[in-house]
């Protein structure tokens, strides 16, 4: 059979199982960790605390670090876990599995497509298809942080570094990927930058009303 007849016949099969990784990913991209922990530790509605988000950096300005610790954790491995289950279907459906998880994180339907941020589920997208940009990213974000303690703009850096990374050693399918990921995640934090310029961006750990 030659290559092209092979190709025809296999990529209705490709798409199929990508379209399935993406909606599973999608599925658990979704769970909005941060606001289920907050509940459950009785800490009220995390959307009427802080800046409103649903992601760790929020859950931390209401003083619980464990909780934040967690939420950062598990939004993570939603990510990698996304990824996992698509990679039993190849790079495509893997990719398509993260790219699916962190939309789920951003705009998820239970919360009428308000979610997170999505940095956290990025790095787990990240871990899953290539972990020494992971890697990277944890370095880089870890050592702007701690010289600025803002949280915002250490993983703006991390950010373009992972993708620059990722063009250097020639991953190009996921350097386009994560060049995507990486434009709508710079589009959600609009807001931060704009306060970073001004100088009014909230640091780590600080309560804000």
């Amino acid at each position: 059979m030659p290559p092209s007849e092979a190709w025809e016949r296999a990529f209705p099969l490709l798409l199929a199982l990508c379209f399935l990784s993406f909606g599973c990913g999608y599925l658990l991209g979704s769970i909005p960790f941060g606001l289920l922990l907050a509940k459950l530790a009785g800490l009220g509605a995390l959307r009427l605390i802080g800046s409103g988000n649903i992601g760790a950096t929020n859950v931390l300005r209401t003083g619980n670090k464990g909780l934040a610790a967690l939420t950062l954790l598990l939004d993570l491995l939603k990510g990698t876990a996304a990824v996992w289950v698509g990679s039993h279907f190849g790079l495509y459906a893997a990719m398509a599995a993260g790219l699916g998880a962190f939309l789920g994180h951003l705009f998820p339907v239970w919360l009428g497509f308000r979610g997170g941020k999505g940095v956290a589920t990025y790095i787990g997208v990240l871990l899953g298809l290539y972990w020494p940009a992971a890697a990277a990213f944890c370095a880089i974000w870890l050592s702007v942080a701690f010289a600025t303690r803002y949280s915002s703009l250490a993983a703006l850096v991390a950010i373009a570094a992972s993708v620059g990374m990722l063009v250097l050693t020639a991953q190009w399918r996921l350097a386009g990927l994560f060049l995507l990921l990486t434009l709508l995640l710079y589009i959600r934090h609009a807001a931060n930058i704009e306060r970073l310029v001004r100088g009014e961006e909230a640091h780590i750990g600080e309560r804000t009303v």
